[in-house]
């Protein structure tokens, strides 16, 4: 049955009661109670029909609208949740960006890809493309977008270059297969529509996809690549 306009009357009760024997026990009179002397034969007959105050309920349609309710609570909870960049007072234009697409990232409505260049802890500098969607699926990014850490590649990422010793390393992820040998350059197939993302400056990054370069105070450079596909799910 589709939804319709206003509340009906499970709709009504549901939002009165925590359980359907709570509703029964509010159908039942004193005067049924001192008839019957059985509160669990009471409550019997207003479930059937043959007692109560008010419309009839039945069991399978106030547990089923309960659980709709709350599943539609802890989705909105869980959302409200997820997003770590969520109530953070950001100022650097890199943090903002990936703020903006952290929702669609997460819903996979926008697939984007994270170029950092960037000194390390130990001094050198290191560079590497990083699949936002799965970074943020596997780590809290909270740390980051509250200044704890800083955002860099790993050795796990899409790709990892240690510029002092040249140690290189590419790694397919659950969104991207990294296509290494090209003589061209660098490309990442996104496995959902199987579009060619071309991260070189020089050519077009693809169908469907932006190259966006970010000023910050926090890296020597970043980009951010994002990729909607158009595939039906």
């Amino acid at each position: 049955m589709g939804p319709e306009e206003g509340s009906t009357p499970v709709d009504n009760v549901v939002t009165q009661f925590s359980t359907y024997e709570d509703f029964l026990d509010s159908q039942i009179t004193t005067v049924d109670l001192y008839y019957l002397e059985d509160e669990g034969l009471a409550r019997q007959l207003v479930e059937l029909g043959y007692r109560g105050t008010g419309e009839v309920v039945k069991r399978e349609d106030f547990e089923a609208r309960k659980a709709a309710i709350e599943t539609a609570r802890l989705a909105e909870r869980t959302q409200k949740k997820t997003l770590a960049s969520a109530g953070k007072d950001l100022q650097d234009n890199f943090l903002k960006a990936l703020a903006v697409r952290e929702d669609d990232n997460r819903s996979g409505k926008v697939s984007s890809v994270i170029f950092i260049r960037d000194r390390n802890s130990h001094g050198q500098e290191v560079s590497g493309y990083i699949d936002y969607a799965h970074r943020l699926k596997i780590e809290d990014f909270e740390v980051y977008f509250s200044g704890k850490k800083r955002l860099l590649p790993k050795p796990t990422d899409m790709s990892f270059y240690n510029w002092d010793s040249h140690v290189a390393v590419w790694n397919s992820t659950p969104n991207y297969q990294v296509i290494a040998d090209n003589p061209e350059g660098l490309l990442f197939k996104y496995k959902r529509d199987r579009k060619i993302l071309n991260v070189d400056p020089k050519a077009q990054p693809g169908d469907n996809s932006t190259r966006t370069p970010i000023r910050t105070d926090l890296y020597i450079q970043t980009v951010i690549f994002d990729h909607v596909s158009r595939r039906k799910t």
